[in-house]
């Protein structure tokens, strides 16, 4: 792993659920991130209810410029998803310092792995310590169209 990514100044993380932006993040989502077009706002709000959220805010004016949601049993095992960061914030190190924080948050847990799926961010989470599997042969799985 790599040296710890700062936000810059001006912003901060939190994994306060209740801070969340639900309006914002289903847009975000459901609009702009290939893995989740046309998701509804019911199954956003359930998503984030069982969830663990995080969030990075803008300090100044509390508005929300970036989401991550982690599914967990807080013991063996976790799935990083619906990690989006506003388009207006790119470029930052606000994706990066996100994931780390979300990482040092579960490493307490004690867990085996943190598992996720990218199409195109694999450089950012591989600043973070993630690399492919290493016996993709071993996972399967089951989908439902």
């Amino acid at each position: 792993m790599t040296d710890t990514a700062r936000l810059p100044e001006g912003y901060e993380t939190s994994a306060d659920s209740g801070r969340i932006d639900v309006e914002r993040v289903h847009r975000w989502l459901s609009t702009d991130a290939y893995w989740a077009m046309d998701r509804v706002r019911e199954k956003q709000e359930r998503a984030i209810e069982g969830s663990l959220n995080f969030g990075v805010y803008n300090t100044v004016s509390g508005e929300q410029v970036a989401y991550a949601r982690v599914v967990t049993d807080r013991a063996t095992f976790a799935w990083l998803c619906d990690v989006y960061v506003d388009p207006a914030v790119r470029g930052k190190g606000i994706g990066t310092a996100l994931v780390e924080a979300v990482r040092e948050h579960l490493r307490p847990y004690g867990l085996r792995r943190i598992l996720l799926a990218t199409h195109d961010a694999h450089g950012v989470y591989e600043k973070v310590g993630f690399a492919a599997l290493a016996k993709p042969d071993r996972w399967m799985a089951l989908h439902f169209g």
